[in-house]
C-alpha cells in the first residue's frame, strides 16, 4: 500500500539581484510603511498582486489558451485607461470594476490550472488561493448583493 505523501510548497531562497522585479517594488513598498497595520497594506497590494499574477500566468507554458486569453484581457482591462469606473474620476472606488474582472478571472482560471502553478506565480502576502477567495468573499458582499438590490429597487418603483 501506498501511503498518502503530504504535499509541501517548495521554498526557494533568491538573491537579491535574482529576484524579480515586481517582487523587489513590493518589498519596499511594505518596507515604507513599517507600523502600519498588514491588513492595510496587504488591501492597497492586492489588485496588483492579482495583476501580476495575471501576467505571469497568461506566460506560463503550462497555462491553456483559453485560460491565457482570458487572463490577458483581464491584465488589459486593469491597464486600460477606459473603465467602466474611472479612477480619475471617482479615485479608490474606481478600482472595484478591476477588482471584480480579476476576482472573476481568476476564479474561472483556477477551473483549468492547478492550485500549485498559481501559488507558484504569487508574490503577495500569505497563500494566493486565500487570497483569491477572500477577493471573491468581498466583490460577493460588497459589490453584487448591492447591485442585486439596487436592481430590486429600481425595477420594483417601475412597477408601482
Amino acid at each position: 500500500m501506498q501511503e498518502a505523501i503530504e504535499r509541501k510548497p517548495i521554498e526557494i531562497e533568491l538573491n537579491p539581484r535574482e529576484r524579480r522585479f515586481y517582487d523587489r517594488l513590493r518589498a519596499s513598498v511594505v518596507e515604507w510603511r513599517p507600523n502600519s497595520s498588514s491588513g492595510l497594506r496587504d488591501m492597497l497590494l492586492l489588485l496588483p498582486d492579482l495583476t501580476v499574477l495575471l501576467i505571469r500566468l497568461a506566460r506560463d507554458g503550462r497555462v491553456p489558451w483559453p485560460a491565457k486569453i482570458l487572463a490577458g484581457a483581464a491584465v488589459a482591462y486593469v491597464l486600460s485607461p477606459i473603465d467602466l469606473l474611472p479612477e480619475g474620476l471617482l479615485g479608490p472606488l474606481g478600482l472595484i470594476d478591476d477588482l471584480l474582472i480579476v476576482s472573476a478571472v481568476l476564479s474561472k482560471l483556477l477551473e483549468s490550472v492547478h492550485p500549485d502553478l498559481v501559488r507558484s506565480h504569487w508574490s503577495g502576502h500569505g497563500d494566493a488561493l486565500d487570497a483569491i477567495q477572500r477577493l471573491a468573499r468581498w466583490t460577493e458582499v460588497h459589490v453584487t448583493q448591492r447591485i442585486k438590490s439596487l436592481f430590486k429597487m429600481l425595477t420594483s418603483g417601475r412597477r408601482s
